[in-house]
């Protein structure tokens, strides 16, 4: 009771001051002197910590500035975000350590390798520090200008030895472009008289909000498949360091206090060793005591977990590192109402950077014991890859290259050994070509990183997942892969992946074909298309000068184009090698199978594509879609707002996309407009839940599978519990695949692996070559779904098309997209918008 009535006391105090801003020593400790020739946060940026959310343009002069002013701290840019903003890491500890600071970095990374080395007794402990991974919770990053100027002005015998005993690596903002986004909003939106009724416009963010990147990514989910470029930075930092402690500082609902690790207890990966959890409990010790200094209230060890291994306070703990969530009740602005009193941005801001600090004075206590901690870790693992029957994995995909180059490259990125396979080998019926396959040996430094990124899961000790429950990257992939007793189908370690190569076999008079397989062949096909060429497509399979070509290759002929022979030529060699494909130059059409000429080839015609974005559509869904279009196959896709689509002239759209929605994103007026759009000819593609939306506006029929299931003797208590047993949080399933149906062009296997996190169940078509993608009667493949809900799956079907006056509505039930890392069925989405009309 003394400590809520005491929160409420100091937030009320805040409030009440808020019109004269709160001075830099709110948040310092009392009792330090500080350099003088420090310039504080204000001097540069013009404002105090708190008066207004930091732009991280003003953060990031702030943390140069630093650099320059102090001798304690160095200043490294990583790389570029998509919008142009640098990736900052500070490098923060004494003068003299940053001296030797090559030779600091050597020594502790060869405490991870071999039987690890070095007297831990002197070594620094190294700890990596992040902020505000989501823009929008942006207490983290602006706690760093206090915390960044204490590192750096701080005096005194005691500071003087903790950054003698510790490497600080500091990264000022995670998430770069949607912190400037949040901050342009919250303080656009600022009144002189601050406003904390709940209703005020500043708390509610315009959509997609500033949570999210560029390509409105969330940033936090992507250690593991670093598929974006401040991932690419911060992981590479990693590697290089190896740091015993990572934190992460995020920020929930308003009404919530203050969050520290460890989680859910009953909800750690396996694989983290169980003492991982017992120090980070012991490092709680120290946030708990910080925080009772100041009368904050906090929890831990409830509501979130450490099982998904591409978060940044759960990636650490499966390379010997620890990892620690913060999470601060978050005013979303500069002060709001909420159940425990007004809560002001800097008293957000303050509870940051004390836990930033109790961070580093844990790292301090234990250093010897969190050094001896990753030692171990180390032996453990290459112990236990000595005694796995698993010598390695060999993965590839003997028509398509790309999908496996790109698997080794998040390999590569992790600092993992791969080599090239020795030969061409069947496997268990599964056969690997050399150069577009790969061996991973379990003979690595890490081999339970390996494991991770491999391993098929579908026991578990609880039902409840705070983000999905399966990853398994060759199944993402489409690959096919096989684990190893032995290496002897090993060729050479690869130093550093070889560029992917595009070619055209010669020059022709006659015909250029190439196989839809490989996966750059929707940018090489529309890049051919949006040239104004002819091509066509083939739906069924023939063998021409030796080689089969399989459903869905693409004839370019060379006659009756508006390029001469020799300038086709050189356009498909230019197109070869943007895209990564091999194209095949032929000098007849006459085939065993359909001829070049024959009616079973359709033209392709070229596409103009829209995506309904705004208020009620999933951003998440959305980004991802334009983040394919955009960076993978170089195609334009105009981004429709829901809020203006009733003055759109929708007849130059050829595909219109609509993400997974939530609430009415479109209305009646708006869904006759589509409708009509589609009668003329479009195609309409709908994601997970608007495949609901289609049966209810009556833009398709279909019959959907619905769950039954009643609490029974369940307590009140346990509802919770009961019903997110029933989330589908997101797992892997088998599906059969029709390969002569056009949505399936381009699989050469009759299985495939689609990832789901809906509960949108659609019954198969009674005509049987309308379900061209079916799920099997024991489709669990990886991660957690419930009996019941497992038992509707089953025998479902994941998408359907059907026809509406001159055009069609395809519904996919699951995101074929999903994090920019599923490549094994980004194809699905490309066969739908180029061959849509053959089905």
């Amino acid at each position: 009771m003394k400590k809520i009535l005491l929160a409420f006391v100091l937030t009320t105090c805040f409030y009440s001051s808020a019109q004269q801003p709160l001075a830099l020593d709110y948040y310092l400790p009392q009792g330090i002197t500080y350099d003088a020739s420090i310039p504080t946060p204000k001097e540069v940026i013009g404002h105090e910590v708190g008066e207004w959310h930091v732009t991280h343009d003003k953060l990031m002069f702030y943390m140069q500035t630093l650099a320059k002013s102090s001798d304690r701290i160095s200043i490294e840019n990583r790389g570029e975000t998509f919008e142009g903003r640098p990736l900052l890491l500070l490098t923060i500890t004494t003068p003299e350590n940053h001296r030797n600071i090559n030779k600091i970095r050597e020594d502790h990374i060869a405490l991870t390798e071999n039987a690890g080395s070095g007297d831990i007794s002197n070594m620094p402990i190294i700890v990596y520090q992040g902020f505000s991974i989501h823009g929008n919770e942006p207490s983290g990053a602006n706690a760093g200008l206090a915390y960044a100027y204490y590192l750096a002005a701080a005096q005194g015998p005691e500071i003087e030895k903790m950054l003698s005993d510790m490497v600080i690596l500091m990264d000022p903002s995670y998430n770069p472009d949607g912190l400037q986004r949040f901050a342009y909003w919250a303080n656009t939106n600022k009144s002189i008289n601050l406003v904390a009724d709940n209703n005020e416009r500043e708390y509610h963010e315009v959509w997609p909000g500033g949570r999210t990147n560029h390509y409105w990514f969330d940033m936090n989910r992507d250690w593991l498949p670093v598929q974006l470029p401040e991932s690419r930075a911060r992981i590479e930092s990693f590697h290089k360091w190896l740091p015993n402690i990572l934190t992460d500082h995020h920020e929930m609902g308003t009404n919530s206090t203050f969050f520290f690790q460890p989680g859910e207890p009953t909800r750690v990966h396996p694989l983290t060793p169980k003492i991982n959890q017992e120090l980070t409990a012991e490092i709680g010790t120290y946030h708990a005591k910080a925080l009772d200094k100041i009368g904050s209230l906090y929890y831990s060890e409830e509501g979130y977990d450490d099982y998904y291994y591409g978060k940044g306070s759960t990636f650490p703990d499966v390379n010997g590192s620890i990892g620690i969530l913060f999470e601060q009740g978050s005013s979303r602005g500069h002060v709001q109402e909420s159940e425990n009193g007004l809560l002001t941005f800097p008293f957000t801001i303050r509870n940051q950077f004390t836990t930033a600090l109790s961070t580093i004075e844990a790292a301090t206590n234990m250093r010897e014991k969190i050094l001896g901690y990753q030692k171990k870790f180390y032996q453990d693992v290459k112990n236990e890859a000595s005694r796995s029957k698993t010598k390695g994995i060999v993965f590839g995909d003997n028509k398509d290259g790309a999908k496996a180059w790109h698997l080794a490259e998040i390999l590569e990125r992790h600092k993992m050994k791969i080599h090239e396979l020795a030969n061409d080998v069947t496997i268990n019926g599964k056969t690997y070509v050399k150069g577009k396959s790969y061996v991973v040996p379990m003979d690595q430094k890490n081999p339970r990183l390996v494991k991770a990124m491999f391993e098929k899961r579908t026991t578990f000790t609880d039902s409840l997942f705070y983000d999905i429950s399966a990853w398994t990257f060759p199944l993402a992939f489409n690959v096919d892969y096989t684990e190893l007793g032995s290496l002897s189908n090993a060729g050479p370690q690869i130093d550093k992946l070889a560029a992917l190569q595009g070619t055209v076999s010669d020059k022709s008079n006659y015909a250029y074909l190439f196989e839809w397989n490989e996966y750059y062949t929707p940018k090489a096909l529309h890049a051919i298309v949006e040239k104004g060429l002819r091509a066509k497509v083939a739906k069924s399979p023939f063998t021409l000068e030796g080689k089969t070509y399989d459903y869905g290759t693409i004839m370019v002929p060379v006659q009756n184009q508006d390029l001469s022979a020799s300038e086709l030529h050189t356009l498909l060699v230019d197109v070869a090698k943007e895209s990564n494909v091999t194209i095949t130059a032929v000098g007849t059409g006459l085939t065993r199978g359909i001829d070049l000429g024959s009616n079973d080839f359709d033209p392709v015609e070229k596409q103009k594509i829209a995506i309904l974005v705004g208020d009620g559509i999933r951003s998440y869904d959305a980004g991802e879609i334009w983040h394919l279009f955009d960076t993978r196959y170089n195609m334009e896709l105009t981004k429709i707002d829901v809020g203006y689509f009733s003055s759109v002239d929708l007849s130059k759209y050829t595909d219109i996309i609509i993400p997974s929605a939530y609430g009415k994103a479109l209305n009646k007026n708006n869904s006759e407009k589509l409708k009509d759009w589609v009668k003329d000819g479009g195609t309409l593609i709908g994601y997970r839940n608007v495949a609901e939306w289609f049966n209810t506006n009556e833009f398709m029929k279909l019959k959907f599978r619905k769950d039954t299931l009643v609490a029974k003797n369940i307590a009140f208590d346990q509802k919770r519990d009961f019903n997110g047993a029933q989330v589908t949080g997101g797992a892997i399933f088998e599906a059969t695949l029709d390969r002569s149906h056009p949505i399936n062009f381009g699989y050469k296997n009759d299985k495939l692996a689609l990832f789901r996190n809906t509960n949108v169940y659609i019954s198969p078509d009674e005509d049987s070559y309308n379900n061209p993608i079916t799920y099997t009667n024991d489709p669990l493949l990886s991660g957690y779904i419930s009996e019941e809900n497992l038992a509707l799956l089953k025998g479902s079907v994941p998408f359907q098309v059907q026809g509406l006056g001159k055009g069609r509505v395809i519904a996919f039930t699951d995101n074929t997209n999903f994090r920019a890392f599923w490549y094994g069925t980004n194809k699905l989405l490309m066969n739908a918008i180029f061959f849509g009309e053959m089905m």
